[in-house]
């Protein structure tokens, strides 16, 4: 962990993250931003999801709306409305910017007129940074990552990037790999053309016969 020069620019994070290193706050009031690049990393494996029964289920019920980036403000604050949460001001604030200049996502859950969860991210060629999700009802979040690694895979993405691996992600399917290891995926992404928007909307069974293709 190293402090990060400010102010910290855009073009500055895309810089960081292009070498492989993320920026995190230590507390929301904490004016000062740290890079970090831990020695093993978080990554979500694209063909190799892990969808359990129960979420199957939810997922074909269809008593939601998945959308792309109509509420990205939204769902950066929610994620930092934690009572612990490493999103500060000046991080909402540059994740806004990327946002407007079509390298920040969001992918959101919605039940009628109601934001229930949702995941947002940095994009860099073939590579999806995953910052944050939240979840405001049972399983909103994990949704939202059944339909992200959808519209990654055929956007023409390769690497998801989750920095760190907590229990929620691991019973997704998500993993540890070495920094080198990391590193090593992120240079095969950066090159690829990938487009975050460009996947026509699917429907529930479509994605989970793809998932179940490959995992």
């Amino acid at each position: 962990m190293r402090q990060a020069d400010p102010p910290l620019s855009p073009e500055m994070l895309l810089s960081g993250y292009a070498q492989g290193i993320f920026p995190m706050a230590m507390t929301r009031d904490e004016a000062e931003l740290h890079w970090f690049d831990p020695p093993r990393r978080g990554v979500m494996p694209l063909d190799a999801l892990h969808v359990s029964r129960s979420l199957r289920r939810r997922v074909l019920r269809w008593n939601y709306l998945v959308r792309i980036d109509s509420a990205f403000c939204e769902v950066v604050s929610a994620c930092g409305a934690r009572p612990e949460t490493w999103i500060n001001a000046e991080l909402a604030r540059l994740y806004q910017s990327l946002h407007a200049s079509g390298h920040a996502h969001s992918l959101e859950i919605w039940q009628e007129d109601t934001l229930v969860g949702g995941i947002f991210g940095v994009t860099l060629g073939g590579a999806f940074f995953g910052e944050s999700m939240f979840s405001r009802r049972r399983d909103a979040s994990k949704l939202a990552m059944v339909w992200l690694v959808d519209r990654l895979r055929r956007g023409g993405f390769t690497l998801l990037d989750t920095q760190y691996l907590t229990p929620h992600l691991a019973s997704l399917g998500g993993i540890e790999i070495p920094r080198a290891r990391y590193h090593a995926a992120l240079a095969d992404a950066l090159p690829r053309q990938a487009d975050f928007a460009r996947p026509a909307p699917a429907s529930p069974q479509e994605i989970l016969q793809r998932i179940s293709q490959t995992s």
